[in-house]
């Protein structure tokens, strides 16, 4: 595949894996996930490769979902065209390869729920952070809903993805969902100085064991989640309040949402 919104160098056992649409601030598009899946499923097939490190051109690791499309952002069927050029998604916690994230900057939507499915985090201090979804009339993806509790407890994960609220870098690492954090200019090297240590001085065989033993108890769950998610958040991208919540977002003002629990709840969450 020729990588067009993604750039990828290796060198000394480590890959650097970089979201590059720094205009954008790297929103996210079908495009870059399917460029991502290619070169993550190349890091763990290639013996050179011992360590991945994900981070974002510019000023911002991911803004979330690119709202080009306006309210047909998260409507399914008006993606078909764009989604046509990968297949199935392909996340960090996938691979056999350690994956760390260095979220240089802002990360918002799918911009935190990726780098939640890393290994290692760290984050910038000042970076603004939000699970951002509910604000948008969706809901989490990625399996958030059981990533996050895992990684932070339940009451945390209810605090940020119930709510959508915002969050600084240095809180993120305080909630214990990064594991360190540092001024901007500080993330991408420290990330990296942590990767060529890996790759150095950790036996492969050993590193990739350990990481699947980390993450075997935890990815039936993540699998079922991915599943069960995706009914819901399909029939969501279809209605008024998703149209709503990216209209109201883009003009700056207080949404206007149209659907009742009462009335308009479809079955998916019952147990």
């Amino acid at each position: 595949m020729r990588y067009e919104q993604i750039d990828v160098t290796v060198d000394d056992g480590v890959m650097v894996l970089t979201l590059s649409r720094p205009e954008q601030l790297n929103a996210w598009t079908a495009r870059m996930g399917a460029e991502m899946s290619d070169a993550l499923r190349r890091a763990d097939v290639d013996d050179a490769v011992r360590v991945v490190v994900l981070t974002g051109a510019g000023r911002a690791f991911c803004a979330g979902a690119d709202l080009s499309t306006g309210g047909a952002t998260f409507n399914a069927a008006e993606r078909e065209r764009d989604e046509a050029v990968g297949g199935e998604l392909v996340l960090p916690w996938q691979i056999r390869k350690p994956v760390i994230a260095a979220i240089n900057g802002h990360a918002v939507g799918v911009g935190i729920t990726l780098p939640l499915c890393a290994d290692v985090r760290f984050v910038a201090e000042d970076a603004k952070v939000q699970f951002a979804f509910v604000r948008r009339g969706m809901m989490p993806e990625l399996a958030a809903h059981v990533l996050l509790a895992r990684v932070a407890g339940v009451s945390v994960a209810a605090d940020l993805l119930l709510s959508g609220r915002m969050v600084s870098g240095r809180e993120l690492c305080e909630l214990r969902i990064a594991n360190r954090t540092m001024p901007a200019s500080e993330v991408l090297p420290a990330a990296l100085e942590w990767a060529r240590d890996v790759a150095r001085n950790a036996a492969p065989v050993s590193v990739a064991l350990t990481k699947q033993m980390i993450w075997s108890d935890i990815a039936p769950d993540l699998r079922a989640m991915s599943r069960r998610e995706t009914p819901p958040f399909e029939w969501l991208g279809k209605q008024a309040d998703a149209v709503e919540g990216i209209t109201a977002f883009l003009e700056k003002r207080e949404p206007r949402w149209s659907l009742r629990v009462s009335a308009d709840l479809p079955p998916f969450g019952e147990a």
